[in-house]
């Protein structure tokens, strides 16, 4: 059963103009009204809706599941690997976590990660390839990139690789013709509403977790949002009307680890639109530091300003239907992603430009032995850069590491150091994974942030079998593209490039201490 206490619960008045109306809508929510953003978002939401059916719908699936799981089993294949990015990745990781099962992700285009993931034994490895268009660039390079390496090593791709993606996606066809197993997804599901479709249900049915519990869980759970004073009203009028538009989710020792980066995708990306939104910082403990007007929102009993409890299903349902309602208050479509779309533009532009012409040979503002600083004007040193980058700060930072995320961890504990150096919203991100998340709200929300990108020179790079560019060159083409897009709109933007990677991350969290 869904609890919520603390502080900010208590504030919670259900005769407000925010609580009265989201009570007369939840009832037509729950009929999947597609008219309850506006006529302007009717047309998508008509077909973005049955996310309130998974719980029920989703049962289905579940022969099918079992009976992949069963091969796998008997083949020997228990080594699982999700290729996927966003919505595609975040609930099948968070799942893995909560159940303490082994799952490699690969969510980025950083060469050195992905070349970790290959030296696998992909003889006993399963590789889940997840993309709802069919069409997302990284996985689609993932899967080209396995297909060849299984080759390589005399494996059948037909025998480790299998295919989520919506019926008659590009993908499907082309995975089917290929004579992949495939499972469907819901095409009426959007990415970030789909943890409890086929994306976040396969892969947990591989590792060998009954998905049933998290379905009557969040079945259990749907059935009562409706009702007056519900979890899921309670919630969404706490974050409208006590919230500004940060706040902070703490996940760790809760019984749900890992649960805040996919609240943080599907609210940011949900509501990060129109100069207006939410954006969650995930922070890594109760005692990490955040701004006085920052509430921190808990997954344990009594350490947050809102302390929210329930199991995985009831969580997965639960922020959905707050998503949806928070969405309803904001007053934005919380089905489109116009700026996500105009990151990936810019990157296959920069792409297209780079076949003709070569990567730019950018020079630097500062430069030393471990790092490159870019930014508009001249810098003196990596702490001149600091200070320059910081007096920009309005309501957040957003550090952004197009970086590995297992050799190059100690990168996110710039968040921590630079939160404490400033007394602001700090908010980290793995690129081009955040792309599929807050990059939504830091183009499309408040433009009231301040962007530091981190990219690296890399000691290797991969090809990508059948395209005409490399890995670390879409990686590059991704952050840069990015930068534009965040430059155009006038936002302040640093990017360090690391020439060596551990020295150069030593180095920016010295800088960041002395500030």
């Amino acid at each position: 059963m869904i609890s919520i206490t603390g502080p900010l619960a208590a504030k919670f008045d259900p005769s407000s103009k925010v609580a009265k109306d989201l009570t007369a809508i939840a009832p037509l929510l729950a009929a999947k009204d597609s008219s309850l953003w506006g006529e302007t978002a009717q047309g998508e939401a008509a077909n973005r809706l049955n996310w309130i059916d998974l719980p029920v719908s989703s049962r289905e699936l579940l022969p099918q599941l079992d009976s992949i799981s069963a091969w796998a089993r008997s083949n020997k294949v228990t080594n699982v690997i999700l290729c996927g990015m966003g919505g595609s990745s975040l609930a099948p990781e968070v799942i893995a976590k909560t159940y303490q099962k082994n799952l490699t992700v690969l969510d980025t285009t950083d060469s050195e990660q992905i070349a970790q993931v290959l030296n696998a034994d992909l003889s006993s490895s399963i590789i889940v390839i997840g993309s709802k268009s069919g069409s997302t660039i990284e996985t689609a390079s993932q899967k080209s990139l396995f297909e060849s390496s299984l080759r390589a090593a005399n494996l059948e791709p037909k025998d480790h690789l299998i295919i989520v993606t919506d019926p008659n996606s590009p993908l499907d066809r082309s995975a089917r013709a290929s004579g992949y197993r495939v499972v469907n997804a819901d095409p009426m599901v959007g990415g970030r509403f789909s943890a409890l479709s086929a994306f976040g249900l396969l892969p947990a049915a591989l590792l060998g977790i009954d998905v049933s519990v998290l379905l009557d869980d969040a079945d259990r759970a749907n059935r009562t949002f409706s009702q007056q004073e519900s979890a899921a009203i309670k919630l969404a009028t706490i974050l409208f009307e006590q919230t500004i538009q940060n706040f902070a989710l703490i996940d760790s020792g809760s019984n749900v680890p890992g649960i805040s980066d996919w609240i943080e995708q599907l609210v940011a990306e949900s509501t990060g639109k129109d100069a207006k939104g939410r954006l969650p910082i995930v922070i890594e403990g109760a005692s990490a530091h955040v701004p006085a007007n920052t509430p921190k929102i808990s997954f344990s009993q009594d350490s947050g300003d809102l302390n929210v409890l329930g199991t995985l299903g009831e969580q997965f349902i639960l922020w959905e239907w707050v998503t949806a309602m928070l969405c309803r208050a904001l007053e934005v479509d919380p089905f489109n992603q116009p700026n996500v779309t105009e990151a990936k533009e810019r990157t296959s532009g920069l792409l297209n430009l780079w076949k003709i012409s070569g990567e730019p040979n950018t020079i630097p503002s500062f430069e030393n032995k471990n790092l490159q600083v870019f930014y508009t004007e001249d810098l003196t040193s990596l702490k001149h850069a600091l200070q320059v980058f910081t007096s920009h700060g309005d309501s957040y930072f957003a550090i952004m590491a197009y970086l590995n995320r297992i050799a190059d961890y100690d990168i996110s504990k710039t968040r921590e150091s630079l939160a404490i150096a400033t007394n602001q919203a700090v908010t980290f991100g793995w690129g081009p994974r955040f792309l599929h998340s807050t990059g939504q709200f830091h183009k499309g929300g408040q433009p009231n942030g301040a962007f530091l990108q981190i990219t690296a020179a890399h000691s290797h790079d991969l090809e990508i079998p059948g395209a005409d560019f490399t890995f670390h060159t879409l990686l590059m083409a991704q952050a840069l593209g990015d930068g534009q897009a965040l430059a155009s709109r006038g936002l302040p933007l640093m990017r360090v490039h690391l020439l060596n990677r551990s020295a150069g991350i030593a180095e920016l969290l010295e800088a960041i201490g002395e500030l």
